[in-house]
């Protein structure tokens, strides 16, 4: 499907497309399959939060959702975003809609680097670093980058969250980071789970490390050259509960 985009619930020309990335403001990437997405009400909220901190302003819930259906128009599955952004001068809320992005297929080769996002846990529209952080990993042969501190602490991936399993529990980072929407519906898996600071040597000792984000629930297999142990019944388990997660209805 060809790029679609919609400002405060009306369409727009394609050609509206350009410099989104660019303004200020911040959004939110999700997939809609069969016109419904997993964690719809999480989305929102994100947009209402950094919304009050960037603009003192909430986008509306009702602008939202018609701004995703005008973006989609007669299509049922895409990859959607939603930027509440500012254009002349004040906040507007878009939505594009694009092809469907399916999990990236995994065991994911991942590789470090030295950066930290300013105002990690906001979702943020504009930026060069990030982009050119996995544009490089890309060109090395890496499916993903980890972003760790200089003394490589982990906080998250370049467009990802990173979790595993040690010890018969789920383990996050402890560390400034993006609040993903997908990490958010896996911590309500019945399972017990804690944040911990992280390290790159400590994943060696882990049952299986996954990565996640609106494409969903994918497993590492190497960290900087070193292979990474996959339990497949662990992994069976976590794409079940990923899997099992119903989507909302966008209409």
């Amino acid at each position: 499907m060809a790029g679609r985009i919609a400002m405060d619930g009306e369409r727009l020309g394609e050609e509206a497309l350009l410099g989104m990335e660019a303004r200020y403001g911040h959004f939110t990437a999700m997939q809609v399959a069969a016109r419904r997405v997993r964690g719809l009400e999480l989305h929102v909220e994100r947009l209402e939060r950094a919304g009050a901190e960037l603009f003192g302003a909430v986008p509306d819930r009702a602008v939202v959702l018609d701004s995703i259906r005008a973006a989609l128009g007669d299509e049922r599955d895409a990859s959607v975003r939603v930027y509440h952004v500012e254009v002349a001068g004040r906040p507007r809320v878009i939505a594009t809609a694009a092809a469907p992005h399916p999990p990236l297929p995994g065991p994911l080769r991942v590789t470090p680097v030295v950066y930290q996002r300013y105002l990690a846990h906001i979702k943020q529209a504009s930026g060069f670093q990030q982009p050119h952080i996995l544009r490089t990993a890309n060109r090395a042969g890496f499916d993903e980058a980890l972003l760790t501190t200089q003394d490589g602490l982990i906080s998250e991936g370049a467009i990802t969250n990173l979790g595993g399993f040690a010890g018969g529990r789920l383990v996050w980072p402890d560390a400034p980071m993006l609040h993903g929407v997908t990490m958010r519906l896996l911590e309500r898996m019945d399972v017990p789970q804690e944040r911990r600071p992280l390290r790159v040597p400590d994943l060696a000792g882990f049952d299986l490390v996954f990565l996640c984000n609106s494409w969903g629930v994918m497993p590492v297999g190497e960290v900087d050259g070193t292979k990474l142990r996959g339990d497949a019944a662990l992994e069976e388990r976590l794409l079940a509960c990923y899997e099992g997660i119903a989507g909302d209805p966008v209409d």
